[in-house]
């Protein structure tokens, strides 16, 4: 397989997750240990170091949950707020994890990171080998998350039901938010 470690390389941004982190620090560092705990973080463990053993030049983002507008253009994976709301409005009893945190961040603040990455590299630095950590200044459960997006929307709270991550097994975990 060949790979992009010559001279003018093109440079690589890979969106990557705060999954790859085990979860139970408040904030990680981009030198912080990786260790996933599903198969979503191990999958993007693993492209981040291919990225790294063959790629001469790369950005590698490690977002959480990215929150913003709707689409313009109707897509079949919703952003997790606007599936948040979605599941609420439906007015039936829905899990959410009370002990998985994560620091949303606001989709036009990925993008001026993006930018800004891309303003750097157009300017010169044409070695770039970054890992970043982007994410919101808040840590919340996907309980709180619920609970805002509740409360916004004017729905009943009372069909939020708080559960550990622990207690839901592999096979129903995508549904449980």
């Amino acid at each position: 397989m060949s790979t992009f470690s010559d001279a003018g390389a093109p440079l690589l941004i890979h969106l990557s997750t705060d999954q790859v982190y085990e979860g139970v620090k408040s904030f990680y560092e981009e030198d912080d240990e990786t260790d996933a705990v599903n198969m979503y973080g191990k999958s993007k463990v693993m492209a981040e170091n291919y990225i790294r053993s063959n790629y001469s030049s790369y950005a590698i983002l490690r977002s959480s949950i990215i929150y913003g507008p709707h689409s313009v253009i109707p897509v079949e994976k919703t952003l997790p707020i606007q599936w948040i709301d979605s599941a609420l409005s439906s007015g039936k009893e829905i899990e959410f994890f009370h002990d998985e945190f994560r620091c949303p961040v606001y989709v036009k603040d990925v993008v001026n990171v993006i930018l800004s990455l891309i303003r750097k590299w157009n300017s010169g630095d044409k070695c770039m080998q970054m890992l970043l950590n982007v994410g919101g200044p808040d840590r919340v459960s996907r309980v709180q998350m619920a609970e805002v997006v509740s409360q916004l929307r004017g729905y009943d709270s009372s069909t939020i039901k708080s559960v550990s991550a622990a207690s839901v097994s592999v096979v129903s975990w995508k549904c449980n938010w």
